[in-house]
């Protein structure tokens, strides 16, 4: 299967989960509705898995209170909660998404808080021969050879929607629009590139981190694209619990945990 056959297979297989998720959590919550409410099912971007695992596991030994995840593109977990998904708290990779919610008056608002924040990094395949340094009007197109760069897609992926502005504010957006692999998410970015079906790709610090098979060639400046901050909040009508692990994200022990991982401290809104 080529690149662009699995990238188009992995957005069928996107939707389809979407509208099955949907669908199945209507099911549930009609058969069993007290098991929906006592549930804490957290929705997050798929940035945050390996942190979050661990923060959820330190509230689970403080307060008792299992926590399900739920792992993938903002894009898609917002258009789940909006299809009636049972999430009772969304931590986003950007402000947009959790904006979408608050718009369809999803969200509880007094919950909501950024909780993180990120860099982006430019990632080469740890095997391929390139060095290169960000700049205005950088050789990226040049450095890519016949290859192309892997990044989240910018229609929807919070990733790929940074990586298009820096690329735009640096002058190569245009060179390398066309030899893009969109990707559903940010760690499917990453695996082209780890397993050498890209020679580059855009991805975030954090998870350039995780994958010894890549190697960061260097980091988009700040001022190329707008500030990376997860905010997190509780949905309309959710649990104490639920409300209770937002602000868990902010306490000091889930923010040690999360600078564990490579993200960065975030104002709260």
């Amino acid at each position: 299967m080529t690149i662009v056959d699995e990238v188009f297979m992995s957005r069928i297989v996107a939707c389809l989960l979407t509208v099955c998720l949907a669908s199945v959590s209507g099911v549930l919550h009609a058969a069993e509705p007290s098991r929906a409410q006592s549930e804490l099912l957290v929705f997050a971007a798929a940035s945050l898995t390996d942190a979050l695992r661990e923060v959820g596991e330190a509230y689970t030994a403080r307060t008792g209170h299992a926590v399900t995840f739920s792992f993938a593109s903002s894009s898609i977990l917002a258009r789940q909660i909006e299809a009636g998904a049972r999430a009772q708290v969304f931590v986003s990779a950007d402000a947009e998404w959790m904006d979408y919610l608050a718009a369809k008056d999803l969200i509880d608002a007094s919950t909501r808080r950024n909780v993180a924040g990120n860099r982006l990094v430019l990632i080469a395949n740890r095997d391929v021969d390139i060095e290169v340094e960000i700049s205005p009007g950088f050789p990226l197109a040049r450095a890519l050879g016949r290859g192309r760069l892997a990044i989240g897609d910018p229609v929807g992926v919070p990733a790929g929607r940074y990586a298009q502005a820096a690329l735009v504010y640096l002058n190569v957006w245009d060179d390398v629009a066309g030899r893009l692999v969109p990707s559903e998410n940010v760690r499917t970015a990453l695996t082209f590139v780890a397993r050498g079906e890209t020679p580059l790709g855009v991805v975030y610090a954090t998870d350039a981190r995780l994958d010894d098979r890549v190697r960061v060639l260097d980091t988009f400046p700040a001022e190329t694209h707008p500030p990376i901050v997860y905010p997190a909040a509780a949905m309309r009508g959710a649990s104490d619990a639920a409300r209770a692990f937002v602000a868990f994200l902010e306490r000091e022990i889930a923010q040690d945990v999360l600078r564990k991982y490579g993200f960065q401290s975030a104002k709260t809104e």
